[in-house]
C-alpha cells in the first residue's frame, strides 16, 4: 500500500474558528472497506464508539458485545449483534434485484465517494481526536467511528490525566490500513479544554 500523507484542512467555521483536522484519504473499493470494518468491528468492538454524525446529531454508540455475525450482500455489510441490534451500511455496489434494479443515479448516491481516517486538532493544533468517517456519494456521513481517546476514561468520562496506551489502535490502524506510522504528534495534545 503506498504511504499517505495528512492533509491539513480547515472543515468547519464556528464562533471560536476554523476547527483543523489532518486527514489520510483511504481507498473506496468494497474489499478495501470490508477489511478494515471487519478489523475494526471483529476485533476492536469494545474499543469503538460509533455512529452517524451529522449537523444536529452525533450518535456514540458502543457495541453491546461481539457481533454475532458480519456479512455481505448486494454491496451492504450488516454488523448483527443478535436480538441486540444491526446495522446496514453500504460499503460496495448496490444493484438491486434483477426484477427490480436500482437506477445507476441511486447506486452512485449510496455508494462511499469518501473514506478517511482522521485527526481532529483543537485552536492550537494539538490532537484531541482520532478516528475513521465515510460519506456517501451525495457527500452525506455515512459512519464515524472515534478511536479510543487517552483524554477520556473507559467510560467515556473525561480522565483526570492521559493515558497514551488509548492510542494504540489508533496507531495500529493507521499503519496497518493508511500505511502510515505515528509521529509524535498526537502525545502533545492537552486535552479537552473550553472556553
Amino acid at each position: 500500500m503506498n504511504e499517505t500523507k495528512p492533509i491539513p484542512m480547515a472543515q468547519l467555521k464556528g464562533e471560536t474558528g476554523a476547527v483543523k483536522e489532518h486527514i489520510w484519504s483511504l481507498p473506496i473499493e468494497e474489499a478495501f472497506l470490508e477489511r478494515l470494518l471487519r478489523d475494526l468491528f471483529e476485533n476492536h468492538y469494545d474499543k469503538l464508539i460509533f455512529g452517524p454524525l451529522i449537523q444536529g446529531a452525533a450518535y456514540e454508540m458502543k457495541a453491546p458485545g461481539p457481533p454475532k455475525s458480519v456479512t455481505m450482500m448486494d454491496g451492504y455489510m450488516t454488523i448483527h449483534w443478535g436480538g441486540r441490534g444491526h446495522f446496514h451500511l453500504c460499503i460496495g455496489t448496490n444493484h438491486g434485484s434483477k426484477s427490480n434494479p436500482n437506477p445507476p443515479e441511486l447506486i452512485a448516491e449510496r455508494r462511499p465517494s469518501r473514506a478517511e481516517f482522521y485527526r481532529g486538532l483543537d485552536k492550537s493544533g494539538h490532537p484531541v481526536t482520532w478516528g475513521f468517517r465515510m460519506f456517501n456519494g451525495a457527500g452525506a456521513p455515512q459512519i464515524t467511528i472515534f478511536f479510543p481517546n487517552p483524554f477520556l476514561s473507559e467510560d467515556d468520562q473525561i480522565a483526570e490525566a492521559p493515558d497514551w496506551k488509548r492510542l494504540s489502535l489508533w496507531e495500529e490502524t493507521l499503519l496497518a490500513y493508511a500505511g502510515h506510522e505515528a509521529d509524535g504528534l498526537d502525545r502533545q495534545g492537552k486535552g479537552f479544554r473550553h472556553g
